[in-house]
């Protein structure tokens, strides 16, 4: 089937980034896995690349579009490559939208620039140690000062992607207690300065997969965040999260696609020039078989993340849609993956080889933004069940 989600002008930024990975990505690739670190440096080639700034209003420095395609072809590419762009994805999917629908134009002005520019990289931090996927049992608290001119934020927050490299954190933490009808009540969001005192970064954790990533602990003892940096109204921000989370999830269902169908290609490339008993395990009919049903299960992924995509550019997608997505992309990754894996032997676990790095990656797709679990209670919840 013609895929129809994309255009000339899509194609021809394919054809960029494509040319960018292979020129500036793939040479420092394995000394960046090694290290377990992008270098920050790399973000301003990014910027200048423009890929900060295509949902940005022109006003601020970005091409102010309105669209997650070009977002899509950076998921296709980098995974095509068998590469990652570090934390970085945070900055843009994660956290722009926070500031586009909750920042004063005070705030953009501040803000947005040096975002598109990558002067400032952003992270969020919601999760935190023991709470998990229960952000409403979050302790972080900020409390407004007599003065009315700063709030003191104590805390701490775990698996902060992004949480080395960033300028700016989005900080989720509680301005109230929750009320006898709704524990949600009470959360605020800050744009919290990293250089702020009494901000801390802990360790950089040791992930299974996604080495690249720079994901760390925060901590925050009396750190001073002026008023002005309160993002949206206090004690909204559960809402606000809520809000976002559909394109959260659209984006790891996408990026899980993205890897299955990397996979696949990997596989194939593999497969056809290793030789075994004299013939190519191409030839082999269990392969053909094994590649033709990932082939089969990739393009009804596909089908499913193009149809979220274009259903989140039209502002359309519902959080039940989203997590459908998410828990079937996730879960066809998995399982094609897997099976690409099976087919390299033994250099299948050898982390010199593509897919080995691509298994360890896609494992946590079925666990951030929401486990399959929660996934499934969303759905079924949207079912009436």
């Amino acid at each position: 089937m013609r895929r129809t989600v994309f255009n000339e002008d899509h194609e021809a930024f394919r054809e960029t980034l494509r040319a960018f990975i292979e020129a500036e990505v793939v040479p420092e690739y394995d000394k960046w896995f090694t290290e377990g670190i992008v270098p920050r440096e790399f973000y301003y080639k990014l910027a200048e690349l423009g890929l900060f700034g295509i949902n940005v209003p022109e006003e601020f420095g970005g091409a102010g579009l309105e669209s997650h395609k070009f977002e899509a072809i950076q998921y296709e590419e980098t995974a095509r490559a068998g590469v990652t762009f570090g934390g970085s994805g945070v900055h843009v999917l994660l956290a722009l939208p926070y500031i586009k629908m909750l920042a004063t134009e005070e705030q953009k002005k501040r803000f947005l620039p040096k975002f598109v520019s990558a002067e400032e990289m952003w992270a969020i931090a919601m999760t935190e140690p023991g709470t998990g996927s229960d952000l409403a049992g979050m302790k972080s608290t900020a409390r407004l000062s007599e003065d009315g001119t700063h709030y003191v934020l104590n805390g701490a927050k775990t698996f902060i992607t992004g949480g080395v490299h960033a300028d700016r954190v989005i900080v989720c933490a509680r301005t109230a207690a929750p009320t006898a009808e709704d524990r949600r009540y009470g959360i605020s969001l800050f744009a919290v300065d990293t250089k702020s005192e009494g901000y801390s970064v802990g360790r950089k954790l040791d992930k299974l997969g996604l080495k690249t990533s720079d994901t760390a602990e925060l901590a925050f003892v009396d750190v001073k965040v002026p008023a002005e940096d309160l993002l949206g109204e206090e004690n909204k921000g559960f809402y606000y999260l809520g809000a976002n989370l559909p394109s959260e999830r659209w984006g790891i269902a996408f990026g899980a696609y993205a890897q299955a169908k990397a996979a696949v290609r990997f596989a194939q490339q593999y497969v056809t020039d290793r030789t075994v008993f004299g013939k190519t395990v191409a030839s082999f009919q269990n392969t053909k078989f094994e590649l033709a049903a990932c082939q089969a299960e990739v393009d009804a992924a596909e089908a499913v993340a193009d149809r979220a995509l274009e259903a989140l550019d039209a502002g359309e997608l519902t959080a039940a849609e989203a997590a459908s997505a998410k828990l079937f992309c996730t879960e066809v990754a998995h399982r094609v993956i897997d099976r690409c894996l099976q087919l390299h032997g033994g250099y299948g676990y050898m982390n010199e080889y593509p897919i080995a790095r691509l298994y360890a990656d896609n494992r946590v797709n079925r666990i951030y933004g929401g486990t399959s679990e929660v996934m499934k209670m969303i759905i079924a919840k949207n079912m009436g069940l």
